[in-house]
């Protein structure tokens, strides 16, 4: 046989690591996107909240006022340990109101016993 007659004849021996099809590698899995956003709340002795919501550094959301109680609420949600700090100072703000609204009423009350008086 000629060379030309044993590259055409079809081989009798395994196949080598070249010949043999290789499985397809799996890809390593996707890695999700993650997103950036910050919320900032805020308070006031007041009582009054605010807040902020920024995606990276842009500011989607800008003083946009909240209720306490929807603040209590979705911290609550979150996590105990944020709600606790949280309702600490929803509490002292409840605290401080009810003390300025006692001593306005009694204001009020002086003021009404003046005006009583003129009369």
């Amino acid at each position: 046989m000629t060379v030309d007659t044993l590259a055409a004849a079809p081989s009798t021996e395994s196949p080598t690591a070249e010949t043999v099809a290789k499985p397809p590698t799996k890809r390593a899995g996707r890695k999700a996107k993650t997103i950036e956003l910050t919320l900032t709340v805020t308070g006031t002795a007041d009582g009054e909240w605010h807040a902020e919501l920024k995606q990276g550094s842009t500011y989607v959301v800008r003083n946009l006022p909240v209720a306490a109680a929807a603040v209590s609420r979705a911290a609550g949600e979150l996590h105990e340990d944020l709600a606790t700090p949280i309702d600490a100072v929803i509490e002292q703000a409840r605290s401080q109101q009810a003390a300025r609204v006692a001593a306005l009423e009694a204001e009020l009350d002086a003021a009404r016993r003046a005006l009583a008086n003129l009369d």
